[in-house]
This record gives C-alpha cells, sequence and structure tokens, in this order.
C-alpha cells in the first residue's frame, strides 16, 4: 500500500485492478465543478441507481395501460410485486425468505415488532439499548415502555461505552445482562452503532440475551448492505432496517424486517394485525377473522406502495451481481486505506473514534474533529467547498463511509488530501 499523497498511481491501479468498479457506472453520481462529487454519506443516503427510474417508470406504464388489472397482469403483477423483493433481500441479510419482507419505515417496523416481542410483565419490564442510540429509536423503546404502563425512568437501561470513544465490548454487555437480564423483557440493539461505527456479533450477543430468558430485536439500518448478515443463524426474534442507505432504494424508502422462522407460525403471537398480513389464499374472501400469513409476511398491515417499492428492486439487482462476500472484500480494503492515510498524514488533526479492528467495523470511520465544533464545522464546510461531502455529527464528528459498490480508492484520497490542505483560520 503506498501511502504518498504527492501522487495517485498506486490508488488509480486499485481503481483500475477493482472487479467491482464497473458498478460505479450504474448510479447517478453528483457533481461538482465539472467533476463526479467524493460522495462518503451513502450511510446517509445511497447514491441513486441508474435503473430506478427505469424501474417506476416501467410500473407508471402498467398503470397507464392497465389500470387496476395490472393487479394481475404484466412482468411483475403488483399483487405479488412485494414477493420479488423476498428472495434478493433475503441474500443481504442472511436469512430465508419466507423470514424477510420489505414494508413500511423503519421507525413503523420496529413498533410492529415491538408489539409482538416485547410483551412486559412486572417483574420483566426493561428494555436494553446502548447509550446514545439513534434518538428514533429511543423514542420509540421510550414511549413502548410507557404504553404498557411502565417508567422509562427505571425501566429503559442504556448501556454506556466501556471502552475509548463510547465503543461497547462483548463483556459490557455481558456485565449488563448479568446483572439486569432477570428484568430485561427485550434487547434492541443496533448492527451498526450510528455514530461510533462500531459493529457488533449479533448471535453473541442473541446467546447471551436467551440465556437470561430475554426476547433479541436489531436494529439494522447501518448493518444491512454494509456487512455480511447471517440473521437466521443469530437467532434473533426479529430485525428491522431502512433501505435508503447502504441499500440505495431512494429518501424515506421502504423498509424491510425479519421475523425468525421458528414464530413464523404462530397464531398465538399477538401482533398488530392488518389486511395484507393474511393469508394470501384468503385474503379476498373477506372474512372478518384474521388469519395471519405464514412467515414475515404476517407482519404486514397494507397494500404495498408499488412505485417505492421499484427502486428498491434495481437497487437489489446491483446487490445480487456484485454479492455481499465480494462488497465486504472490497469494503475492507477502502475503509483499511483510509484509516492508513489518516493515521499516516491527519494526526494532530483527526481521531479516529471507529474500531482499529475490522471485524467490528463496517464502512463508516467516524472522524473526531481536533478541535472542537467550530474547527469540525469548518474542516467540514471546506470538506463540501472541494467537492468532498461526508457527513456531519455534533458536536465534532465528520462520517466518512466509502460505499463499495460505488466509492473508489482516489476518492478516499481526495479525502485525505482535501484534509491536509485545509488551512483553518
Amino acid at each position: 500500500m503506498d501511502l504518498s499523497l504527492d501522487h495517485d498511481a498506486w490508488a488509480l491501479a486499485q481503481d483500475a485492478a477493482d472487479p467491482l468498479a464497473r458498478h460505479r457506472a450504474a448510479f447517478h453520481v453528483p457533481q461538482h465543478e465539472g467533476r463526479d462529487l467524493h460522495y462518503f454519506v451513502g450511510n446517509s443516503l445511497g447514491l441513486q441507481p441508474r435503473a430506478a427510474a427505469t424501474a417506476i417508470a416501467e410500473e407508471l406504464a402498467s398503470w397507464a395501460t392497465n389500470a387496476v388489472e395490472g393487479h394481475f397482469r404484466g412482468d411483475r403483477p403488483w399483487m405479488h410485486y412485494h414477493a420479488t423483493l423476498r428472495e434478493p433481500m433475503a441474500r443481504v441479510v442472511g436469512a430465508l425468505p419466507s423470514e424477510v419482507v420489505v414494508m413500511n419505515t423503519l421507525t413503523v417496523n420496529l413498533h410492529l415488532l415491538m408489539a409482538s416481542f416485547y410483551r412486559p410483565t412486572r417483574e420483566r419490564p426493561a428494555i436494553l439499548i446502548e447509550a446514545g442510540a439513534f434518538p428514533s429509536d429511543r423514542h420509540a423503546v421510550e414511549s413502548q415502555i410507557r404504553f404498557h404502563g411502565f417508567d422509562p425512568a427505571t425501566d429503559l437501561i442504556e448501556l454506556e461505552g466501556d471502552e475509548p470513544n463510547g465503543l461497547i465490548s462483548m463483556a459490557a454487555i455481558e456485565r449488563v445482562l448479568a446483572e439486569h437480564g432477570s428484568r430485561i423483557a427485550l434487547v434492541l440493539w443496533p448492527g451498526v452503532q450510528y455514530r461510533t461505527g462500531q459493529a457488533f456479533d449479533l448471535a453473541a450477543i442473541t446467546a447471551l440475551a436467551k440465556a437470561q430468558g430475554c426476547a433479541v430485536g436489531f436494529d439494522l439500518a447501518h448493518a444491512a448492505g454494509n456487512l455480511p448478515l447471517a440473521l437466521h443463524d443469530s437467532g434473533a426474534d426479529f430485525a428491522a432496517w431502512c433501505t435508503y442507505k447502504y441499500l440505495n432504494s431512494g429518501p424515506g424508502a421502504v423498509a424491510g424486517a425479519f421475523v425468525h422462522e421458528r414464530h413464523g407460525r404462530r397464531s398465538d403471537l399477538p401482533r398488530l394485525a392488518g389486511w395484507w398480513g393474511h393469508r394470501a389464499d384468503t385474503r379476498f374472501l373477506m372474512a372478518p377473522q384474521f388469519e395471519p400469513a405464514e412467515g414475515a409476511e404476517g407482519w404486514q398491515m397494507s397494500n404495498p406502495p408499488i412505485l417505492a417499492m421499484a427502486p428498491i428492486r434495481a437497487s437489489l439487482e446491483l446487490f445480487d451481481a456484485a454479492t455481499m462476500p465480494a462488497l465486504r472484500a472490497k469494503s475492507l480494503k477502502l475503509t483499511g486505506y483510509l484509516e492508513a492515510l489518516v493515521n499516516a498524514h491527519l494526526a494532530g488533526r483527526i481521531e479516529i473514534l471507529t474500531p482499529a479492528n475490522p471485524a467490528r467495523r463496517g464502512c463508516q470511520l467516524s472522524l473526531r474533529v481536533v478541535g472542537g465544533r467550530a474547527m469540525g464545522r469548518a474542516l467540514f464546510e471546506h470538506l463540501a467547498a472541494n467537492g468532498v461531502l461526508g457527513d456531519w455529527r455534533e458536536p465534532d464528528v465528520i462520517r466518512i463511509s466509502p460505499a463499495p459498490l460505488y466509492n473508489r480508492f482516489t476518492d478516499v484520497l481526495a479525502f485525505v488530501r482535501a484534509v491536509r490542505d485545509w488551512r483553518p483560520s
């Protein structure tokens, strides 16, 4: 690895040899002063696949031509459209197709799944999350606790980091479960912590929680499409994720949900039911009794939004072509190159918060700007003015996420050069 900033031959050679390089052309890359923007914000909103517009146009054409009969006619009848996403999404998250459904949005799915799997009692009312969880997750679990008549002041357990920069060790998770496990009804944990970029071992957390009798769910907003996952093998009860980040499906895109197969036929499991979660073979009999469909589809509520699902199909076709193992292999190299350049050239300006061990992180490096918020904002604005877009998190963190489907080694080099050339006023 050539860590020089004065020439780009090594980075160009890596891009030229990259077996995934062809996928960059499948995306619209925003421009800055006539050149491709160096875009590192796939952890917030992925770039638009060029095929997304075609996918939407095809369904608009079906609507125009077939009207209501589009539910039953055409290459992808709308009645079963959500099912076309089931298998490719299952490959992304390491699940059985029957365990996965695309529906709603992330926090809606978390609430629907908690309605089934957060079943508090007076003896076991608590939910365990990480300290500094994404606000929507915290709002959701706090409101669930209140909804069931309990008090978040005592029944929301937030585990503080025990390692530098707010990182959380498995030992800390094991300790909190040993101490409070008998009171914890649900462990709701991130696959990747949004601010620090720390990735977690889902199977290990599930095993620890199950040993204490807790239900286990995961928010995979920053993990799906970022890391190879094995949701089925993890043994988790449920998971949910958005598709607009690494899965490149558009702002506010329809989300994904997982329910382990052991729950897939449980008609006794409480849930908030809707018509589209009813068995497909008897749905149109319009009977008053709810008979849940098998698998994760039994948690659906409403007619799927076809025009909103079309971009997901376009993106998942790219993931199938690239494969998660190949994306992870490139991600390790890209983020490793970023880390090496930062350590070699930006010491004193930037501190890396994300774990150094590649097994404990995905694409993202969270970078604390030395000097506090004012310095951080000045650097962030300098980067944007020079065609490098990262993601700002208060008070002093810039998140840089080289997404392997479209980012290049030369993008990483451009970021580090831009920071090096910054002259704070």
